[in-house]
């Protein structure tokens, strides 16, 4: 399958396959779920897993590569950064994906949006 390929060229940043290289940093305050294969099991989890993609940067998807539904959410991470790269990059400067051109559903700004101000660095000095 073709579109498998796509995690091996994205160079996902960790090749341990211990539970450490899975760590979560949205999904757990977003849906309480800890790891990729609770998030599997449940549908609005799958649904917000493009958006733990998108802004983790230590995520490892190899063990999920082959799973549609990883290379789906992988692929929608991809055209989001590809549309907002600037201002993902503004906030989040190590966050990179390769550019998919790809559609974007507007109906999920908000949820981009909201998840981004959670991962920035607070601005606050107190």
């Amino acid at each position: 399958m073709e579109r498998a390929h796509w995690l091996t060229l994205a160079g996902m940043q960790n090749n341990s396959t211990s539970s450490s290289s899975h760590l979560l940093k949205i999904l757990p305050a977003y849906t309480g779920l800890n790891t990729v294969e609770e998030i599997l099991q449940v549908p609005r989890a799958r649904r917000l897993f493009w958006l733990e993609i998108l802004f983790n940067d230590q995520l490892d998807l190899k063990p999920w590569q082959d799973h549609p539904e990883v290379q789906d959410a992988y692929q929608k991470a991809c055209q989001w950064f590809t549309t907002y790269r600037s201002l993902i990059q503004s906030v989040l400067p190590w966050v990179s994906h390769p550019l998919d051109s790809g559609k974007i559903d507007q109906r999920d700004y908000r949820t981009f949006a909201e998840a981004l101000q959670f991962l920035a660095p607070s601005s606050s000095s107190t």
